[in-house]
C-alpha cells in the first residue's frame, strides 16, 4: 500500500511566486488541495521582496506540512537579468526548504512539459490544459503562476518514487 504524499510545487520568481498544493496517492491518482501566489512589491528593496518570499513560504511550509518541496530549475535564456532575479527567489525557496527539513526535488522546464504533456515543447496553454485535466479541475488555475507551481508539482507526483530519509 503506498503512502499519501504532499507536495507543494514552486514557480520561483521576485514578482510573483507560484505555489501549489497538492497530494498524490499513487502516479496516477492526484488530488489538488490549495494553490495561489506570493507577490512583492517592485518598488521594495531587493533583499525585502526576497525575504517577503522565504517568510511567506516557511509560513505556508508550516501551515500545511508537505512532504516535498518541488521547485522549478532557473533556465537561462536571452534575458540574464530575468534569470537572475529569478535565480535569487529560488535560492529563498530552497533555503525555506531546507530550513524546514523537507525534501526538495527540482525539475527543468522541459522535464515539466514532458512530464505533464509528453512533448518538451509544449506551450503554456498546454500545459495548463493538461494541470486542470489530470487534477481533475472545473477550469485552468490562475493566475498562470500558480498554473506552473501545479505543473511542477504534478511533476514531481508523477516522478517521484518515494521520500528520502532526512
Amino acid at each position: 500500500m503506498s503512502r499519501i504524499i504532499k507536495i507543494l510545487g514552486i514557480d520561483p520568481g521576485t514578482a510573483t511566486t507560484g505555489w501549489g498544493l497538492i497530494t498524490r496517492k499513487s502516479a496516477h491518482e492526484m488530488q489538488m488541495l490549495n494553490y495561489n501566489v506570493i507577490r512583492t512589491k517592485s518598488k521594495q528593496l531587493l533583499e525585502h521582496r526576497i525575504e517577503q518570499i522565504f517568510d511567506q513560504l516557511t509560513n505556508l511550509i508550516n501551515l500545511n506540512k508537505p512532504d516535498v518541496l518541488a521547485v522549478e530549475s532557473v533556465f537561462f535564456n536571452t534575458n540574464t537579468k530575468t534569470a537572475m532575479l529569478v535565480g535569487q527567489a529560488r535560492g529563498a525557496v530552497l533555503l525555506a526548504g531546507r530550513k524546514s527539513q523537507i525534501q526538495i526535488e527540482e525539475y527543468t522546464p522541459l522535464q515539466v512539459k514532458m512530464a505533464v504533456t509528453g512533448y518538451g515543447r509544449a506551450e503554456k496553454y498546454q500545459v495548463q490544459k493538461m494541470v486542470k485535466t489530470l487534477l481533475n479541475l472545473k477550469e485552468v488555475p490562475k493566475p498562470d503562476d500558480a498554473a506552473d507551481a501545479l505543473a511542477v508539482a504534478i511533476t514531481c507526483g508523477l516522478t517521484i518514487n518515494g521520500l528520502k530519509q532526512m
